[in-house]
C-alpha cells in the first residue's frame, strides 16, 4: 500500500504515441496537501503525466494509486469520481454563458427538474466566501479577462469538490499582477489541504511555490527532490542534460542611428499611428533600424499587441504612416463618407509584400494550421512565390521551406508532420521558420517564447540575435522583463495606449522600466518619440 499522506502515486507508468515514447517507466508519488511542481522541456512528457492522471489518457503499462486505492481512469469524468480534475492553459470554458453557469456545469442545482436560479446564486455566494475569489456571477466569460477566466476554472473545481487539482502552465498568458493572485490563490489551496500538481515553465514559480519538484527528461523522471534544495540552474542543468552558461546570447550591437551614413532610414517607421479604441491623446511613433532589437514592455491592456497588430495590418481600421526600409507601406487614411470604409486600409497580404513579417501572440489560436503539415504552415504566407497558375509548385515550395526549417531548427518531425504533433517549443521555432526566407526587412515577435521550455527559449533567442546581426529588424512585445532586457537594444514602456518610456543598453533597468509601466512620470515626450532612436 502507499504511504497514508500520499495522494497519488505512479509505479512504472509508460505512454507511447505512435513511434513517440512519451512517458517511458515514470513512477512519482504527489504528498496529499502539497504542491508538487513538474518539469522538464517541451516534449518531456510533462502534461502526458498530467492527463494520465486526469483521464484523458489510459497508461499502455504501469499502475496508479489514488489514496491508496489501484485506479485507472477512462475518462475525466472517472477522475472527478475521485476528486481530480485539470485546469490547463487553454481553458474549457462556455464563452456566452455566465460565471455561475461555467461554475456549476454539470452539478446545477435544480428543483422539479429545472436549474433553480435562486439556488445557484446561493451556492455561489458561498463558493465565493470559502474559496476568498471575488467574482460577479453574472457576466459571461468571455467578458472577461484571461486572468478572471481562470478564476473560474478555479471556482468550478472547487464546486466539484477537487481535492487533486492539475494546473498545467496556469501563469503562461498572466501579468504579473495577475501571478501574484494566482501564487496567493495555489498556497490558500494548499492551506485548506488540496493538492497540486504544477506544471509549468517559469522555473523560479515552481521553486517559490513547490514543496518538491519532479524533473523530466525525454519521457523519463530524472529525479524528485524537495525545493529548497533545488535552484533554477540545478533544475536547468537536470531538464537538459548540461550546463547551460546562460540563458540569453551576447548582444550583437549596432552602431546607433546617426552615426553610420549607410543606415539613414529605418527599416520600420511608424508615424501617428492609430486606431479605435486608442485612448492616447497622440497617435503612436516608433523607429526601428536594421540589426536592431527593439522591446515593447507594459502591463496586459496597455495596447502592445494593438499596436503590432496595427502595424502589420492584421487590425485594418487605422490612420498614419507605416513605411518598411523607406517604402510607404499605408500613408494617413480616412473615414469614407458613411463611415466604415478606410482608404489605404494596410492588410497582411501588403505587409508580406514589403518584407515585414508577423509571429503572432497566440499559435494555437493566430499562427498555425494544426491538422496540416509542418510544410504547410511555414510556407503559407509564401504561396505567391510557390504557385504557378494557381497550382503549388512543390520542388520550389520544398526547397524554400527546408531551408527555412534547417534555419529554425525545427526537429521531431518530417515536413509531412502535422504541425499539432510537435511539441510546444517546435511549433513556435515554426513560426520562426515561416519568416527564414529571402526579403524579410522587419519582423515583429508577439511573445515570441510564451509557452515553451527554457532550452527552446534559448534556441528563439538565438534565432533572434543572429537575424538582427545580419540586418533584420525585430521588434518584440514580451510580458517577460527579463527577457526583453536579455535581448533588446532598446525597450519602450507602453502605458494606456501611449509610449511613455525608452531605455537603450545598457541603461535597460527593470526597477525603472517597472516603475514607468505602473504609472511613473513619463520620460519620453511626444517630440522625443518621433526623432526615432538616440
Amino acid at each position: 500500500m502507499a504511504d497514508s499522506a500520499t495522494h497519488v502515486e505512479l509505479r512504472g507508468i509508460s505512454k507511447r504515441f505512435g513511434t513517440t515514447q512519451a512517458v517511458d517507466e515514470a513512477s512519482l508519488a504527489i504528498k496529499r496537501g502539497s504542491i508538487h511542481g513538474l518539469v522538464g522541456e517541451n516534449g518531456a512528457g510533462k502534461s502526458t503525466i498530467g492527463k494520465i492522471i486526469s483521464g484523458v489518457y489510459s497508461a499502455d503499462s504501469g499502475s496508479m494509486l489514488v489514496n491508496g486505492r489501484p485506479e485507472s481512469f477512462r475518462s475525466p469524468r472517472q477522475a472527478f469520481g475521485v476528486g481530480i480534475t485539470t485546469i490547463a492553459q487553454e481553458l474549457s470554458l462556455l464563452k456566452d454563458r455566465s460565471v455561475a453557469d461555467n461554475v456549476f456545469c454539470g452539478v446545477e442545482a435544480t428543483r422539479f427538474g429545472f436549474i433553480s436560479r435562486r439556488e445557484t446564486h446561493r451556492r455561489f455566494a458561498e463558493l465565493t466566501a470559502d474559496t476568498g475569489i471575488r467574482l460577479n456571477s453574472e457576466p459571461t466569460v468571455g467578458s472577461l479577462s484571461v486572468a478572471e477566466q481562470q478564476l473560474v476554472e478555479i471556482l468550478r473545481a472547487a464546486a466539484r469538490g477537487a481535492e487533486f487539482v492539475i494546473m498545467d502552465e496556469p501563469s503562461a498568458r498572466l501579468s504579473g499582477t495577475e501571478r501574484d493572485q494566482l501564487h496567493r490563490l495555489l498556497r490558500e489551496m494548499r492551506g485548506r489541504g488540496a493538492t497540486v500538481l504544477l506544471i509549468s515553465h517559469f522555473l523560479q514559480e515552481v521553486l517559490d511555490l513547490s514543496d518538491a519538484v519532479t524533473v523530466m527528461r525525454d519521457g523519463r523522471i530524472v529525479r524528485t527532490a524537495q525545493a529548497r534544495d533545488e535552484t533554477a540552474d540545478s533544475l536547468i542543468e537536470a531538464m537538459i542534460g548540461r550546463q547551460l552558461a546562460s540563458n540569453y546570447p551576447p548582444k550583437a550591437l549596432r552602431t546607433p542611428s546617426g552615426e553610420s551614413e549607410q543606415d539613414p532610414i529605418p527599416a520600420l517607421r511608424v508615424r501617428g499611428l492609430r486606431w479605435p479604441g486608442l485612448g492616447a491623446e497622440h497617435g503612436l511613433d516608433l523607429d526601428v533600424h536594421s540589426g536592431e532589437i527593439v522591446g515593447i514592455a507594459g502591463l496586459v491592456g496597455a495596447g502592445r499587441t494593438e499596436f503590432v497588430r496595427a502595424v502589420y495590418g492584421a487590425d485594418p481600421r487605422v490612420e498614419g504612416e507605416i513605411q518598411i526600409a523607406g517604402d510607404p507601406l499605408i500613408r494617413r487614411s480616412r473615414p469614407m463618407l458613411g463611415g466604415g470604409l478606410w482608404r489605404n486600409r494596410p492588410n497582411p497580404t501588403h505587409a508580406i509584400r514589403h518584407g515585414l513579417g508577423l509571429i503572432p501572440e497566440s499559435r494555437r489560436d493566430q499562427g498555425l494550421l494544426p491538422d496540416r503539415s509542418l510544410r504547410e504552415n511555414v510556407s503559407l504566407p509564401h504561396l505567391k512565390r510557390t504557385t504557378r497558375a494557381g497550382i503549388v509548385a512543390r520542388r520550389v515550395e520544398r526547397i524554400l521551406v527546408v531551408a527555412a526549417v534547417a534555419g529554425a531548427e525545427v526537429r521531431g518531425g518530417g515536413l509531412e508532420t502535422p504541425i499539432h504533433l510537435l511539441s510546444g517549443g517546435n511549433q513556435q521555432k515554426s513560426l520562426f521558420a515561416r519568416w527564414m526566407v529571402p526579403g524579410l526587412e522587419v519582423l515583429i515577435a508577439d511573445e515570441p517564447t510564451r509557452g515553451v521550455d527554457v532550452g527552446s527559449k534559448r534556441s528563439i533567442y538565438e534565432l533572434i540575435t543572429s537575424a538582427a546581426s545580419r540586418g533584420l529588424a525585430v521588434l518584440i512585445v514580451s510580458s517577460e522583463l527579463e527577457e526583453l532586457i536579455g535581448i533588446c537594444h532598446r525597450i519602450v514602456v507602453m502605458r494606456a495606449g501611449q509610449f511613455v518610456a525608452e531605455f537603450t543598453h545598457p541603461d535597460l533597468d527593470e526597477a525603472q522600466i517597472l516603475r514607468q509601466a505602473f504609472g511613473g512620470e513619463p520620460t519620453l515626450s511626444f517630440s522625443d518619440r518621433t526623432a526615432g532612436s538616440k
